[in-house]
């Protein structure tokens, strides 16, 4: 059974970084795209970034080059590292995976940054 396990949320001021990890574990032949998304209240669910297995990464406009997505393949983990974090950038951040099998999402973790 594949599990998907955010970790790394929290409160933080307007400027400041924080990282978030995501395990997953369960994949028979590993996961190919791995990324993150957020959605905030009342808004729908949108791309954060994208990493494939080959470190091949994607970003939106609203967070490219304060965000930077990494992963460790052999640990089937993802990275976030979010520098000079706003206000809108508050939201729960929830972790996907995706193998040959199913596309995969986590719990969420919020994250809350205040100005």
């Amino acid at each position: 059974q594949v599990q998907v396990v955010e970790s790394g949320g929290g409160l933080v001021q307007a400027g400041g970084s924080l990282r978030l990890s995501c395990a997953a574990s369960g994949s028979r032949s590993g996961f190919n795209r791995m990324g993150w998304y957020r959605q905030a209240p009342g808004k729908q669910r949108e791309l954060v970034a994208t990493i494939t297995r080959g470190g091949i990464t994607d970003y939106p406009g609203s967070v490219k080059g304060r965000f930077t997505i990494s992963r460790d393949n052999a640990k089937s983990t993802v990275y976030l590292q979010m520098n000079s974090l706003k206000p809108e950038d508050t939201a729960v951040y929830y972790c996907n995976a995706d193998d040959p099998w199913g596309n995969y999402w986590g719990q969420g973790t919020q994250v809350t940054v205040s100005s």
